[in-house]
């Protein structure tokens, strides 16, 4: 479809009254992956909205790279959608924009914000709050059923940036003093631009498989799947007892978590995949819990290779006992209760 003909349509609902987050959800059932992604429907219905009738582009006149232009701002996003993760200055560095820029891209056009470390909306709509609400329902309503078993057969997975430095945050870094002293002089310090992500696999009994990415490689779908492969032979090994149950997998919705190929082979393992509502770390155990933990833990440490930060953070999750892990996992039940008694909004 030609960028006037979608823009075309998006007109269209928008003389029906749809909202953008509508024509979107509407666009994408149809077009698949042809469809034009959520930032250009957004930025089409607020223009149409404003008075815009012309589905022409306008004559350009060379502006900078600092402004806000479209095709900025869906690099941002796209940014986001692969790695929520990831901090302001990572994504002005890696688009070539200042911080401030990416700051106004992402609260004043994508209207985003940080929930336990990762980019979501600022506010959900009414059908991603009914989403997250009907899901927690219907998870709770399996979690139920038999809880020792599901606590049992669950596993769930989540990636994070492990840093060569991440500072202690400022209540952290507070110390008690005399009445009357000065406060000590405190060298400001900033985040490392050296990192490696790790994929950790866990249960309610600990980590079953760590993945540390190798420089220069990205995670697509091939990469994730091989991963898998190597979780299930890792059952096998740590949980002899589970080879012959169904695996409660548990994800979120990461592009490379929901491909066709990633579908394929958790059919082929025969896990049985847990519904995620998308824009929810409140509701995955990884950021609500082992992740939160885990960089409290690193906080203020330093690390002179990635070497060093892998066997910190191997010995750190080896030093935990059993039941930190099935706590994060129990905690789940509380974090469903909740989403659905406040209507599917945001529990944290």
């Amino acid at each position: 479809m030609e960028k006037t003909e979608y823009r075309a349509v998006i007109k269209f609902f928008v003389l029906e009254g749809l909202s953008a987050t509508e024509i979107h959800t509407k666009m994408v059932k149809v077009l698949k992956e042809s469809a034009p992604s959520f930032p250009t429907v957004h930025r089409w219905v607020l223009d149409f909205k404003r008075g815009r009738t012309s589905v022409e582009d306008e004559p350009r006149s060379g502006r900078p790279k600092s402004a806000t232009t479209p095709e900025i701002i869906e690099q941002v996003y796209d940014i986001v959608c692969k790695d929520p993760s990831l901090t302001k200055r990572e994504i002005a560095d890696t688009i070539g924009i200042s911080d401030e820029r990416v700051l106004h891209i992402l609260h004043e056009e994508l209207h985003m914000k940080k929930l336990l470390g990762k980019l979501v909306p600022h506010s959900l709509t009414i059908q991603q709050k009914l989403n997250r609400k009907q899901i927690s329902h219907r998870n709770l309503e399996r979690f139920k059923q038999n809880k020792t078993d599901f606590v049992r057969r669950f596993i769930t997975m989540d990636e994070t940036w492990i840093y060569h430095h991440d500072p202690k945050l400022k209540q952290e870094r507070l110390q008690w003093i005399e009445a009357g002293s000065s406060a000590p002089k405190q060298v400001k310090s900033e985040r490392s631009a050296k990192k490696v992500m790790a994929s950790v696999f866990w249960d309610a009994k600990g980590v079953l498989l760590i993945d540390y990415l190798e420089k220069g490689k990205t995670i697509n779908s091939e990469y994730y799947c091989n991963l898998l492969d190597q979780l299930d032979k890792k059952i096998g090994e740590k949980r002899p007892g589970l080879q012959k149950k169904t695996i409660i997998f548990h994800q979120d919705n990461a592009r490379v978590h929901t491909s066709f190929l990633t579908m394929v082979k958790l059919n082929e393992l025969k896990y049985e995949l847990l519904e995620h509502p998308p824009y929810s770390p409140d509701l995955a155990p990884s950021d609500y819990y082992l992740f939160r933990n885990l960089k409290q833990f690193l906080r203020g440490k330093r690390f002179s290779s990635n070497e060093e930060a892998i066997a910190a953070v191997e010995q750190y999750f080896a030093e935990l006992p059993e039941n930190h892990y099935r706590d994060g996992i129990k905690l789940l039940e509380d974090h469903w209760n909740k989403c659905v008694q406040v209507e599917g909004d945001y529990i944290e």
